[in-house]
């Protein structure tokens, strides 16, 4: 290395850094995870080492079992990031749940910590929804009004949060086609009119002697032009 030799005084000096340092000092972490994804600016993205704001948005979800005396209240609170820019978006940040049975405190405390923690996390955290809803109670699930039957109370937690998800437009509602709709519709009436709903589970919505639905677990599969399709989903076995 060659030698240099200055020749003034000097009066002044500044340490070279490289840029994602320089980032970090002008806007903190979040403007530098910005300008990585999203250009130069002060992008905020969720990351685990977000602190919590003062205030939160939330909505709160009931649930009343059949297996549970007592209700339990789901309180999802969400944060708003870059608000007021193009960049706003929203996303949970922590869940809350509450209810009168201690029989499931344990459990409950633990999930909901790790699903507030993965929920700040940032990524996409649409995946929970199927985990949870994957989950099978050994001692046997339970019927919803309306014939919607659920393997279990985790279960049913995963249909709370995916319900969340979607109201708040990080998940998309699985919606059906025009034809396939006006079809069920059609088949349906075709059925209402043999005769009257006589199945306790499936009361008042789906035709009587309705199978459960392995896609959405309704009682609602029906033999339709030779071809088992649910009646709530659309799903069919001729595809």
């Amino acid at each position: 290395m060659s030698k240099l030799s200055i020749e003034k005084k000097i009066i002044k000096y500044r340490v070279h850094k490289p840029e994602a340092e320089r980032a970090v000092e002008k806007g903190g972490p979040q403007a530098a995870r910005g300008r990585g994804k999203e250009g130069p600016g002060k992008v905020v993205w969720m990351h685990e080492k977000l602190e919590r704001p003062d205030v939160l948005i939330g909505s709160t979800y009931k649930i009343k079992t059949p297996v549970s005396d007592h209700a339990m209240y789901v309180t999802i609170n969400d944060i708003m990031l870059n608000e007021g820019t193009e960049h706003e978006h929203r996303r949970p940040f922590e869940i809350f749940i509450n209810t009168k049975n201690l029989d499931h405190f344990q459990w409950i405390v633990a999930l909901t910590r790790i699903i507030s923690a993965v929920f700040r996390k940032g990524g996409d955290v649409a995946f929970l929804t199927e985990e949870l809803k994957a989950v099978f109670d050994p001692r046997g699930g339970y019927w919803q009004p309306g014939g919607k039957f659920m393997p279990s109370i985790v279960a049913e937690l995963g249909f709370v949060v995916e319900r969340h998800l979607q109201s708040i437009g990080l998940m998309k509602a699985q919606e059906m086609d025009e034809s396939r709709r006006a079809l069920i519709e059609a088949k349906r009436d075709e059925w209402a009119q043999r005769g009257k709903q006589a199945d306790a589970f499936a009361a008042e919505s789906y035709p009587e002697g309705a199978q459960l639905c392995n896609k959405c677990n309704t009682a609602a599969v029906v033999m339709m032009d030779g071809c088992m399709t649910c009646l709530s989903c659309g799903d069919s076995k001729c595809g």
